[in-house]
């Protein structure tokens, strides 16, 4: 029999879905991208409610499609769904985030007595990690590595604390085994994601530099990579552990989500602008050739015009290589759902593109800043004539040559910026 795979939201999602995959395949099933599959497995996420209706949507296209499918809701949406059963009729099996290893069973199981499953179990504070390691990954250059679950931050506007339950740890042995693994298939490049990456190790004697290090004992491994970081979980003791990592990429994504000290404390950051602001600096002072990318909402309960501009002037101060602006949506469940002052669905589009005109300077502004540098870049696809990869702190790079260079790494002298990347000469 085959299965097909849809994989919505986050990276750790992507991880989770490859895990998936590698469990199905190892167990007789075949792989395919066709939804016409015998076997249908859709990975929700439910960090906003349009992220909800777009997996409402692709349930029923599936299923309209191919009546005859064993589809499988699993994922976060599925992990804090609190409605009526029948709202959900077109999945055959519906199964919570919390044991990913359990969907294989589960479906196992449906073909054999077609009986409908709907199987979430609540999240608790004894939870191990346990999403099962990988062996391989769709990209052929990058791979992400999930060593974290879980947060605890309870931002007022975030669903996912109860989608993902508490903080929970990657073992640094098993983090170094599946480098190992990853390495042996071709990969040269790690990028280590959590839902908190930032929490690794909470209450244990380990950190985020435990599972770097880690990674960058597998032979093989040539750049290590973090996802998204809390900045109020970096500290001078890190940053210096990262410096002393000669594998250790210096791009730090750090989440914003404003630049309004008000709007903060609204959201319920643990961090204000000016702390930001100085752990910018210090990683600056570290790291000279660091880029610092983010995440900043705009449209938030309760953002007045003056909190907005003050947001939009902050990251032009702090001239972020990158930044994915999005508009606050309101999620059922969360604090700021039930904030007074909404702001309007036509404001927050008005908003969102000042904010990302002004995020595409700042981005044009540091590509342009390399031209007449020479910088390493690690090549990952070929396309009309030109080679494109990125530079250790994440700077896409192309240049025009007949040859295929996916894989490899090469010295390029920067000549000019076209669009948002560089380019080159080898």
């Amino acid at each position: 029999m085959n299965v097909c795979f849809y994989t919505l939201g986050c990276k750790v999602n992507q991880y989770e879905t490859q895990s998936m995959r590698e469990e199905f395949e190892r167990n007789g099933f075949t792989a395919v991208s066709d939804s016409i599959a015998d076997i249908v497995v859709i990975n929700s996420c439910t960090v906003t409610a349009e992220s909800d209706r777009k997996t409402r949507q692709l349930l029923h296209r599936i299923r309209r499609q191919n009546p005859n499918a064993v589809i499988v809701l699993t994922g976060c949406m599925a992990q804090t769904f609190s409605g009526d059963k029948s709202e959900l009729t077109d999945a055959d099996i519906v199964v919570g985030n919390r044991d990913t290893s359990k969907i294989l069973k589960l479906t196992q199981e449906f073909i054999k007595d077609k009986k409908t499953i709907f199987d979430i179990c609540p999240h608790e504070r004894n939870e191990l990690f346990n999403t099962p390691e990988i062996s391989d990954f769709a990209e052929r250059t990058r791979a992400y590595m999930k060593i974290e679950d879980g947060c605890d931050r309870y931002c007022s506007y975030c669903i996912i604390p109860y989608a993902r339950g508490f903080v929970r740890s990657r073992p640094c042995e098993d983090i170094k085994k599946e480098a190992e693994v990853l390495a042996s298939k071709g990969f040269r490049e790690i990028v280590l994601v959590g839902i908190n990456l930032s929490a690794y190790g909470k209450g244990e004697n380990i950190n985020l530099c435990d599972a770097v290090d880690a990674v960058c004992e597998a032979d093989g491994i040539e750049r290590v990579r973090l996802g998204s970081l809390e900045p109020d979980h970096i500290s001078d003791g890190m940053l210096n552990r990262f410096k002393n990592q000669p594998k250790f990429c210096p791009q730090f994504h750090l989440s914003l989500q404003s630049g309004c000290d008000a709007t903060l404390k609204r959201m319920n950051r643990h961090y204000d602008t000016a702390f930001y602001a100085d752990l910018v600096k210090r990683i600056r002072q570290m790291f000279p050739d660091a880029t610092i990318t983010t995440d900043i909402m705009v449209g938030f309960a309760g953002e007045t015009e003056e909190e907005f501009l003050q947001s939009v002037e902050f990251l032009r101060k702090i001239e972020f290589a990158k930044a994915h602006v999005f508009a606050y949506s309101r999620r059922k469940g969360t604090v700021a759902d039930r904030l007074p002052n909404q702001i309007t669905r036509a404001e927050k589009s008005r908003r969102s593109r000042i904010m990302i005109e002004a995020a595409s300077r700042c981005e044009e502004e540091i590509l342009c800043q390399q031209i007449g540098k020479t910088l390493e870049v690690l090549f990952e696809t070929t396309e009309d004539g030109k080679a494109f990869g990125y530079t250790k702190n994440y700077l896409r790079v192309a240049v025009k040559t007949d040859k295929i260079l996916d894989g490899e790494t090469a010295n390029v002298k920067i000549l000019s910026v076209e669009k948002d990347y560089c380019v080159g000469e080898l």
